[in-house]
């Protein structure tokens, strides 16, 4: 029955596509986020500024490896979650990741 206020009533297909857009929305976000300024970002653009190696080389080459390494994650995790779904995932990530931010406070100040 359609809503009173003579709204047609939303197709549920289309609530299942919205709802898929937005979760791969999300998904860019988070990856796009966490790439900005990281180490390899770094390092690829101090690849592309040298002027000996053709930038569409360098693209390609940092393309193919996030997308070889993107796609190794997802088969890990996957996997992985097939093993450890009463685990605590984003808890262990987010220690990891807490880790990895201690570790390279601690190299920044003792000059690493």
């Amino acid at each position: 029955m359609p809503p009173r206020d003579g709204t047609p009533e939303p197709d549920p297909t289309e609530l299942e596509e919205t709802v898929f857009m937005l979760k791969l929305a999300s998904i860019f976000a988070a990856a796009f986020i966490a790439e900005l300024g990281d180490k390899t970002q770094l390092a690829t653009l101090l690849f592309a500024s040298d002027r000996s190696v053709n930038p569409v080389h360098v693209f390609l080459s940092a393309a193919s490896a996030l997308v070889l390494s993107t796609g190794l994650a997802v088969v890990v995790g996957s996997q992985a979650a097939r093993y450890l779904e009463m685990a605590p995932l984003r808890l262990i990530a987010g220690l990891g990741f807490i880790a990895i931010g201690c570790w390279a406070l601690v190299e920044h100040f003792k000059g690493g």
